[in-house]
Parts: structure tokens; C-alpha cells; sequence
């Protein structure tokens, strides 16, 4: 069975016998891993990873609002709205997905894309607390802009399905540590109709959809089932997110990707602590539909011999 096919078989709930593993290791790591192995994808083929996060494409920042965004302006929805999106047809911004694709299709890995969402992309120009001050005071306005912005995402993710993704990667993170950053009700009327745009045309494409969100959804996780999403990443313990909710209401609903947690785990140099940590997770989730991954990237205080110890229990307990 190929790495692709064992993904695909997780995500839709047919136990393949073994856990695929991946992990956010690259964005803090590169030089200490790139150091010892030659490269981060070096690593990544000694723990035979069965995925690839790719990032890449046109992006989707008008850079005259980046401009009035570095020089301190205030940028609200009105503005926003005064200047064009840049082309997500331009399929010459789509060279670095193909190169990379290029490369893990002849590892078999299965393949998933970072995409925008609604929420967290338009943090860049409003910045996060006028943003959330915009949903409450032009709640019009920014229905436009997130409407704006959701056939955006939509188009983007047609093309790179159209190149041979998997699986469209939404990042938009709506989490605090307790609660949503906003209510249910916020969610559901401004959030939740744009995530359906792209929803419904990448589920129509035929390709896999996953949801990054840090922090506790709990009051969004049933509208994310309602959205079709395959995959949630990282489903995070840490925030409230207990795997028992996800067994006992959600496991027959999308896979989880995550389960090593960087935020109270993983770097800390506490070795049996993390070597527990790492046994008791897999207890729980092993042979459910369960991808073994970070929660977030690995931050760089985590030294990489402590990285290696975690990959070599992680691999051994996924292959038992």
C-alpha cells in the first residue's frame, strides 16, 4: 500500500493497519535538521512521511493595501473593498506547487495544500482586534469582503486540484484557549455560508478537505461537519478539544490530523513526560481515523535530538 492510498484509507475510515505519520516540522527546524540531514526533505524521507504540506501559489494580498498596511494605516472593510484581489488565474504563480508536487507524487505521498480561509487571511491587512471590532460594527461590509474573499479561495483551490492536490488545506483560525474568538452566532452567520463556497466546490472537484484551526471550536465543530470537512487539524487537547468527544460524537464525522502536541509536549526536554505523552495518545487514537501529526509547527526550542526521539517512537508505534 502506497502512502497516498494509506492516508486516503484513514481519512475515510477504513483501518489500514498502520498510522501515517507527518509532521510541522520545517518553518523553526530547517537549518538544524537541513545541518545534519542535508535537507528537511532528507528527514522527512527518513521518517517516511506519508504526506506533504504544500505551500504555495499566487497570493491573495493586493500589494497597495500591503503598502497602506506597512506604513500604518487603517484599513477597514470600505478600503479593503476599493482595491482588486490580485488574479488567482495567474497560473505562473502555481510553478513552486507543481515543482513540489513533482516531487512527492515519486514518493506516492499524498499531497494537501495551504489555503486561505475567511477569518485569519484578513488579519494581515485589518490586524486582529479591528477585525473583530468590524464583524460587530460593518457586519455588511464585511460579509462583502469575506464573499470577496471566499471565491478567491474557491478558484485557487479549483486550480491546484486541477495540478494534482489532494486535499485543499483551510487555515483560519477562529480558537482562543476556552472559546471561540467570536460568538456562535458570528460564526454561523459570517464565518460558516463563505467556508461553504469553497467547501462545496472542492467536495464537488472530487478532492479532500481539511480545516486548521487552533484552539477550542467546540461550538463550531458541528457546522464544520455540516461544511463536509474530511480532515481537522489539530483537534487541540490542549485547548479543551478532548479526544473522548471526538470518539464518543465526531469520529464517524472526519479524520483528525494532529495528536503531538508542541504547546505542552513536544520541546520541552522533558523526555519521559514526552515519551508518555506520545504512548498515551497512541493508545487512544491508534487504528481510528487518525493522521499522527504536530498540532502546530515545532517550535525552536526543541532541540533536534529530542525531534529524533519523538519520530523514533512515533514511527515504531505507528508500524506496530
Amino acid at each position: 500500500m502506497t502512502s497516498k492510498e494509506l492516508v486516503i484509507k484513514t481519512i475515510k475510515g477504513e483501518n489500514p493497519g498502520r498510522t501515517p505519520v507527518y509532521g510541522w516540522v520545517e518553518a523553526n527546524l530547517s537549518d538544524v535538521i537541513s545541518k545534519k540531514y542535508g535537507s528537511v526533505r532528507n528527514f522527512e524521507d527518513h521518517y517516511q512521511f506519508d504526506m506533504s504540506h504544500i505551500f504555495g501559489g499566487p497570493g491573495c494580498l493586493n500589494p497597495e493595501v500591503a503598502k497602506l498596511r506597512d506604513a500604518g494605516e487603517e484599513i477597514t472593510p470600505e478600503v479593503l473593498l476599493s482595491y482588486p484581489l490580485p488574479d488567482p488565474n495567474d497560473m505562473s504563480q502555481y510553478q513552486n506547487i507543481v515543482e513540489q508536487l513533482d516531487f512527492h507524487h515519486q514518493r506516492d505521498r499524498f499531497c494537501y495544500l495551504q489555503s486561505n480561509g475567511i477569518f485569519e487571511c484578513l488579519n494581515d491587512p485589518f490586524g486582529i482586534e479591528n477585525h473583530l471590532m468590524y464583524m460587530l460594527l460593518y457586519p455588511d461590509e464585511i460579509a462583502e469582503v469575506y464573499h470577496r474573499q471566499a471565491e478567491w479561495n474557491k478558484q485557487f483551490a479549483l486550480n491546484a486540484i486541477e495540478l494534482g492536490v489532494d486535499m485543499i488545506h483551510v487555515s483560519d483560525d477562529w480558537g482562543a484557549q476556552k472559546s471561540l474568538m467570536f460568538s456562535p452566532q458570528l460564526w454561523r452567520d459570517l464565518i460558516y455560508p463563505n467556508h461553504k463556497i469553497t467547501a462545496d466546490a472542492v467536495k464537488k472537484a472530487g478532492a479532500f478537505l481539511s480545516l486548521h484551526s487552533d484552539g477550542c471550536i467546540v461550538d463550531a465543530v458541528d457546522g464544520i461537519c455540516e461544511l463536509g470537512y474530511d480532515v481537522v487539524h489539530p483537534w487541540q487537547e490542549s485547548a479543551g478539544m478532548s479526544y473522548d468527544l471526538y470518539l464518543n460524537k465526531y469520529a464517524d464525522k472526519f479524520a483528525i490530523l494532529g495528536g503531538i502536541c508542541i504547546q505542552t509536549t513536544l520541546g520541552f526536554g522533558d523526555y519521559d513526560r514526552l515519551e508518555k505523552e506520545i504512548r498515551r495518545v497512541f493508545s487512544l487514537l491508534k487504528g481510528k481515523r487518525w493522521i499522527c501529526c504536530t498540532t502546530h509547527f515545532v517550535q525552536d526550542h526543541c532541540s533536534l535530538e529530542e525531534l529524533e526521539f519523538a519520530y523514533d517512537l512515533i514511527t515504531k508505534l505507528a508500524r506496530e
